[in-house]
């Protein structure tokens, strides 16, 4: 079935057009013909480019924004009674999910390379476009993240389609067909959507079984590599693809490949963090599946620089760096404060953003166990997405159990408390995957709120206001 029968028409009404996933759709069909349009709650970059593309969008959700499209396309973080899709049911407009589009999206190319795992599928997926592009072979690369280079889409042809699989919902299990699937590790994350972490783990090999070929860490104890799998390692001696001789300079690293037991390459990274060699080795394991020759792979991941949100170096602020990352997982969490760590200079600041009430509620205490440990700590109010309010796994019940650390509600509260404590040489690292990035831009901007000598503050609210 064409895109075009499969979405009753060429216009598409995109719903929570301004997500990073849905933007980069969005992109692909108008790319294809289609005219598209779109809404979000708020203005972002995402919009901005959307909008200069040619795509119109509409900030706020109003049920006239369907009429006249012939099919409506929905992010899962908007609530089942959206203003917008309940008027699109009402007067019978098709309505796919993200993730369904995504799987009919696959279906018009040649070969599907789809990665999934618990932490890494952005970059790792931004690994593979750059071997790819590289390569000089025709391709699509659908990112969950805006890479340096290609940002979240990149379009040259239909010899390969790259893209993501989210275990959200069993969202992975919905591509019709895949050629390659990465599985990068596998830890609790999205429980609420899981009888329990067998059910998740059998979830993400069930994914991989499905391919005509597979590429799973061999490292990770709760990956169960299943019979089409090809292996990547770095403490594995029987992997397929290993890295070996690892040296470490200002936390980049180089690294030996051997291909079933034989050294075939040197690769040197331009990113930092030991994970990000995981993630090299299955961009390259899944561009050998295919064949493609080493020299290319070798340019491919040399040429990665990273992806916005990924220990990301945003700007300083009174002589402190900011750097942003997405982490919101505590295994992503205690990686990343363990390289910021090792980088600062001076004192390091943390500010947290937890992502959904769910999250946070299902892994209270590993949060716990992980942000104890860190140096000048601020929990931000929790951005809550397609959540509604749960005073248990909220942020600021995070913050109670955390000694020590302060809690902020406000861009104004979080920007006094900056502008009084730090000073030249400190780091401040603001983790999470929901708004934080852009409160930490605008508090460069100095948008973030009223200065600290006009306010006293103690980045706690008082007891008689309503947390969060």
């Amino acid at each position: 079935m064409s895109l075009k029968s499969f979405l009753n028409g060429k216009n598409v009404h995109f719903i929570g057009i301004g997500g990073v996933s849905m933007s980069s759709l969005a992109k692909y069909l108008l790319r294809e013909g289609f005219a598209v349009s779109g809404s979000d709650i708020s203005f972002n970059e995402e919009i901005a480019e959307l909008e200069e593309a040619g795509i119109p969008v509409r900030i706020g959700h109003d049920p006239s924004a369907v009429i006249g499209a012939d099919a409506v396309v929905y992010t899962d973080a908007i609530s089942a009674d959206n203003a917008e899709l309940s008027e699109a049911k009402k007067r019978g407009i098709p309505c796919y999910s993200r993730m369904q589009l995504l799987g009919a999206v696959s279906e018009a190319f040649s070969s599907v390379i789809a990665v999934a795992g618990s932490h890494g599928k952005t970059s790792a997926t931004s690994i593979c476009a750059h071997i790819l592009l590289k390569s000089g072979v025709r391709f699509t690369a659908h990112i969950g993240g805006r890479d340096a280079l290609l940002d979240n889409f990149y379009s040259s042809g239909k010899e390969f389609f790259l893209t993501e699989a989210c275990e959200y919902r069993k969202n992975l299990l919905q591509f019709p067909r895949v050629g390659v699937a990465v599985w990068l590790n596998c830890d609790e994350d999205h429980m609420e959507c899981y009888r329990d972490f067998d059910d998740l783990r059998d979830t993400f090999r069930l994914f991989c079984s499905r391919a005509l070929r597979s590429v799973v860490n061999a490292d990770d104890p709760n990956v169960i590599p299943p019979e089409n799998a090809l292996t990547f390692g770095i403490e594995s001696e029987t992997c397929d693809y290993r890295a070996v001789s690892l040296k470490e300079s200002g936390e980049k690293y180089a690294f030996t490949v051997l291909e079933r037991g034989e050294r075939i390459c040197r690769i040197r990274l331009r990113v930092a963090g030991r994970f990000h060699v995981y993630n090299a080795l299955a961009a390259f394991a899944a561009a050998r599946s295919y064949g493609l020759d080493v020299k290319s792979i070798v340019r491919g991941i040399e040429s990665f620089t990273g992806v916005r949100r990924r220990f990301e170096k945003t700007g300083t602020f009174l002589g402190a760096e900011f750097i942003c990352d997405y982490a919101h997982h505590p295994a992503e969490i205690q990686k990343t404060l363990l390289l910021a760590r090792r980088r600062a200079k001076g004192r390091l600041f943390v500010v947290f953003q937890p992502h959904t009430y769910s999250r946070t509620r299902f892994l209270m205490d590993d949060f716990v166990r992980v942000l104890s440990a860190a140096e000048n700590l601020v929990i931000f109010k929790t951005y809550a997405a397609r959540e509604k309010f749960d005073r248990a796994g909220s942020a600021y019940a995070l913050h109670e159990r955390i000694k020590n650390s302060l809690y902020a509600e406000s861009g104004r509260e979080l920007e006094a408390y900056m502008r009084r404590s730090v000073r030249g040489g400190d780091t401040v690292l603001f983790l999470g995957a929901g708004d934080i990035y852009y409160l930490a831009r605008r508090i460069l901007s100095g948008e973030g709120g009223k200065p600290a000598a006009e306010r006293k503050i103690k980045c706690v609210p008082p007891p008689a206001k309503r947390r969060e």
